[in-house]
């Protein structure tokens, strides 16, 4: 009997990546009627969620004010302190359980700000004190809304060991836990909570445990900087609360935030409207094709990879490579440079053309801009691509030639109409920059709103490359991506990029989710070969095709799985 064609699942994946969001079912409400003993019925079965591989909706804190305004309003007072306090405290008996000895045995160390993140802070002294686990917290500045003075009383009552001032030294503790500031910090920190962030900062980069209550103390949620250029906290884990921040994710946010968990404390946030997404397989996978038997080459589509200017040739046969191992059934590379090579040896499947010979209009997709140069030539090039029925995606010099060209900038949005899909521009920040017509600093302080506004300034679809890049659609959709490490910081891997959503595109693949996808697969082709030793230092572009080659048939086609 015939093996069954390797199909896709529709909106699912093998590993499980695409099945969605776990379900959070919202905390009852007499969880917490029983005021004599609020804490420990807090801390009934906190849920934690792993946003890895998950979807997750990304909240500002305009939407997470407008949440815990609306839950508060149906819930006992001090119910949310309570159970963000739970869900941590249980984070850190999980490790402490399986900590090996004598890390298990040493004393929780916490700071306390003066809001709520403080508040937050000594429910988790007192739910680790009740169980046994040694703490000792560190309030310079007495708490002051009225949940945080509850949870005062809370631990004063429990008899939570409370100081004013930090040890000189860390060296005798095990965790420590970064409860100062939350969402919404408006200054730079100062003072006493500005040394307190230094000194975990540096115990996070010596190695040790530092969890972080929300967010770092110091980073803006919303954006991923350091507010004001002060200090903050470098995490080594944060469990964040009602739901994951876009801070978290991009611009230096990764890094000082470390290891994400989220605890949604009985609040759902699966429904909201609008929310930036973490891009995940769950966004795209049910958009990849079928690789059914009765198929053909151009079943996946013709791609045209153009650029490669003298000196600059090596650029497209990376993205060419790129497209013809991400599926494309077809991929030509026309070259604007006079030194372009007749044939590429190690994949002579590839079709190499000079540019001003390439068919075009017999393409499904066109991806433009890698190594092309600045000349009259390729300017010509640019407008001629813009004007086919082909998907198109522009990077690299077809960007900063689009940026200095009005009529071009004018084009690519009114050729997005007469197509009736958008334009892929995939810039990093530099490149965002010239097409915004400012400098990087603008468009780092704000990744969000600067792939925003290119979207809607250009009808596109936008990917900001960076820590946590940025894709935003024309319609507002907007996702971050999780995937990637310090080991794409090397020549060439953008080149990568654009060949792999452009043979994505040329799989029909909507424009917005086949962003989401390439770039996906691009940043988990690097963080697989860097879990395997490849990386990040040394990792060179021309490794990750052959990975993403591989993932995309573990995650979409492999042997027995079933659509």
């Amino acid at each position: 009997m015939a093996a069954a064609p390797v199909r896709r699942a529709h909106g699912a994946c093998r590993s499980g990546a695409c099945s969605g969001i776990v379900a959070v079912s919202p905390a009852s409400h007499d969880r917490f009627a029983m005021t004599h003993t609020p804490l420990s019925a807090a801390a009934a079965q906190p849920a934690l969620i792993d946003p890895h591989d998950r979807a997750v909706p990304l909240f500002t804190v305009e939407q997470l004010r407008a949440a815990e305004v609306a839950a508060q309003a149906a819930l006992p007072a001090h119910a949310l302190m309570a159970r963000a306090g739970a869900a941590a405290a249980h984070f850190l008996r999980e490790r402490l359980a399986h900590a090996p000895s004598p890390a298990s045995s040493k004393p929780v160390w916490l700071a306390a700000g003066p809001g709520n993140n403080g508040g937050d802070a000594l429910v988790v002294a007192t739910e680790l004190h009740r169980a046994g686990v040694a703490v000792e917290v560190c309030m310079p500045v007495e708490v002051k809304p009225d949940d945080a003075r509850w949870a005062l009383a809370q631990a004063r009552a429990a008899g939570v060991p409370i100081a004013g001032s930090a040890p000189a030294s860390f060296d005798a503790y095990g965790w420590l836990v970064d409860g100062m500031f939350g969402i919404g910090l408006a200054r730079g920190l100062e003072g006493v909570f500005a040394e307190l962030a230094e000194r975990l900062c540096a115990r996070a980069q010596s190695h040790g445990h530092v969890l972080a209550l929300d967010v770092p103390s110091g980073l803006d949620s919303d954006t991923g900087n350091v507010v004001a250029d002060g200090p903050a906290v470098r995490a080594t884990h944060t469990v964040t609360f009602i739901a994951a921040k876009p801070g978290l994710y991009t611009g230096v946010g990764r890094d000082y935030a470390g290891s994400v968990a989220v605890a949604p404390i009985g609040i759902d946030t699966e429904a909201a409207p609008g929310a930036v997404r973490l891009n995940a397989p769950a966004l795209f996978a049910a958009a990849m094709p079928a690789r059914d038997f009765a198929t053909h080459k151009g079943t996946f589509g013709t791609l045209a990879v153009v650029g490669g200017d003298t000196g600059m040739c090596g650029a497209p046969i990376l993205a060419a490579r790129a497209a013809l191992l991400t599926g494309a059934g077809k991929v030509h590379v026309g070259f604007l440079g006079s030194d372009a090579p007749p044939y590429d040896a190690p994949h002579p499947e590839l079709m190499l053309h000079a540019a001003a010979r390439l068919a075009l209009g017999a393409m499904d997709a066109v991806a433009a801009g890698c190594g092309m140069g600045s000349s009259a030539s390729a300017r010509q090039l640019v407008d001629a691509i813009l004007r086919l029925r082909a998907l198109v995606l522009l990077d690299a010099d077809a960007l900063n030639l689009v940026a200095r060209d009005g009529a071009l900038a004018a084009h690519v949005a009114q050729s997005a109409a007469a197509r009736g899909t958008p334009c892929v521009l995939t810039p990093h920040p530099l490149e965002a920059a010239r097409l915004h017509g400012c400098d990087t600093a603008a468009v780092q302080r704000d990744r969000l709103a600067a792939a925003r506004a290119l979207a809607a300034r250009y009808a596109a679809v936008v990917v900001l490359k960076g820590s946590g890049t940025v894709i935003a659609a024309p319609d507002g959709r907007v996702a971050i991506n999780p995937t990637g490490n310090a080991g794409l910081a090397t020549g060439g891997t953008g080149d990568v990029l654009g060949g792999m959503i452009g043979a994505l595109l040329a799989q029909r693949l909507p424009a917005y989710e086949a962003a989401l996808a390439g770039t996906y697969l691009h940043g988990l082709a690097a963080d697989t070969l860097c879990a395997q030793g490849d990386g990040p230092a040394g990792l060179t572009a021309g490794e990750l095709a052959p990975m993403v080659r591989k993932l995309v048939n573990r995650l979409f086609y492999a042997p027995g799985y079933d659509a």
